[in-house]
């Protein structure tokens, strides 16, 4: 489990881990600006709520989908495991944001794979891949993985 929110914890772990070749997935860099813009922010809302180390609040947060597939008790465990070693957050930055119709054993739908260059107090290189889908017209996290 070292440096890994293992993919144990939830169905999509493995899947912002994978290469985005293969996935179908918007071609044109300008598609779907308005649905990156809402994921990015929901993202961004969840993320503070990690970073704070409110790790129940976050996954009262999360979509259902991510609910049903992660007991809270073992989130707040796995993430505090995962997490705690690399220390805060010293800096964040968007690397890529991918909108998905469809990912490899979740149900088709509306997603946003949003990739992050992330330098902890005690890592200076990582990368944190965050899933958020459209759930009853918002958008919430499905995933989440930290390389």
């Amino acid at each position: 489990m070292k440096g890994y929110i293992t993919s144990a914890l939830f169905m999509f772990g493995l899947i912002v881990a994978m290469p985005l070749s293969g996935i179908a997935q918007d071609k044109a860099t300008d598609d779907h600006a308005a649905e990156k813009k809402a994921a990015l922010e929901a993202v961004e809302s969840w993320l503070k709520l990690i970073d704070s180390g409110k790790y129940a609040q976050s996954w009262d947060a999360a979509a259902k989908l991510f609910q049903d597939n992660v007991p809270k008790a073992d989130w707040k465990k796995s993430v505090d495991a995962t997490l705690s070693p690399l220390g805060k957050v010293v800096s964040r930055e968007v690397i890529a944001q991918h909108y998905l119709t469809q990912i490899p054993g979740g149900p088709d739908g509306e997603y946003v794979i949003v990739q992050f260059n992330t330098v902890f107090e005690n890592k200076k290189e990582a990368m944190e891949s965050i899933t958020p889908l459209v759930e009853n017209g918002e958008w919430k996290v499905s995933g989440y993985f930290v390389k």
